[in-house]
């Protein structure tokens, strides 16, 4: 049985290494950690209750899923091995772009290189964001989906905080589909 759990264990430790290696960058880390986890250590429904959940509460999204996620397959040492995984590599890239940054701060490259990135960075969050609408509507586009997607993103363009946001589309979800699932 130990053996078991200390392969779940490894297993959690290796896919956030993984995750947060090949794409560091938080909005693009979810879809990865998508394929990476649906079907392996949890279920879809799991994985976008997860998210959901990781938005509402305060502080680190990327933290909060791989706690989440941690849990779910391994207990409370998976937590903390999800965790390794998570904080690792983005501490020691952080390290190395800072001393770079440190060289190189006053020249116009490095201003060239920000601006270059800034679209892909904007692409990568509107992938992740259709990944998960369509994981959440599934085959059929049902017109609540479409409303609650409606007033998300109003909700978003006047500036309202994405914790109600998200608390408000889950309380109009129960309104809307009460005790029925999409299909």
């Amino acid at each position: 049985m130990k053996e078991k759990k200390f392969s779940v264990w490894l297993r959690l430790l290796w896919m956030f290494l993984k995750v947060n290696i090949l794409s560091p960058s938080g909005p693009a880390s979810v879809g990865f950690l998508y394929e990476e986890a649906v079907g392996k250590i949890m279920t879809e429904e799991q994985f976008v209750e997860a998210v959901g959940f990781s938005n509402v509460l305060p502080g680190s999204e990327a933290l909060k899923l791989a706690m989440f996620v941690g849990f779910s397959a391994g207990g409370v040492p998976g937590v903390f091995t999800a965790l390794l995984g998570a904080i690792l590599p983005p501490t020691v890239l952080m390290l190395i772009v800072a001393a770079l940054l440190q060289q190189f701060q006053n020249e116009e490259r490095l201003t060239g290189f920000v601006a270059g990135m800034s679209p892909a960075v904007a692409a990568l969050i509107v992938v992740v964001a259709w990944e998960l609408f369509h994981a959440g509507s599934r085959k059929k586009i049902d017109h609540r989906v479409m409303l609650i997607t409606l007033l998300s993103a109003i909700a978003f363009w006047f500036e309202i905080p994405s914790p109600f946001v998200l608390l408000g589309a889950g309380i109009l979800g129960v309104v809307l589909f009460g005790k029925r699932r999409i299909r």
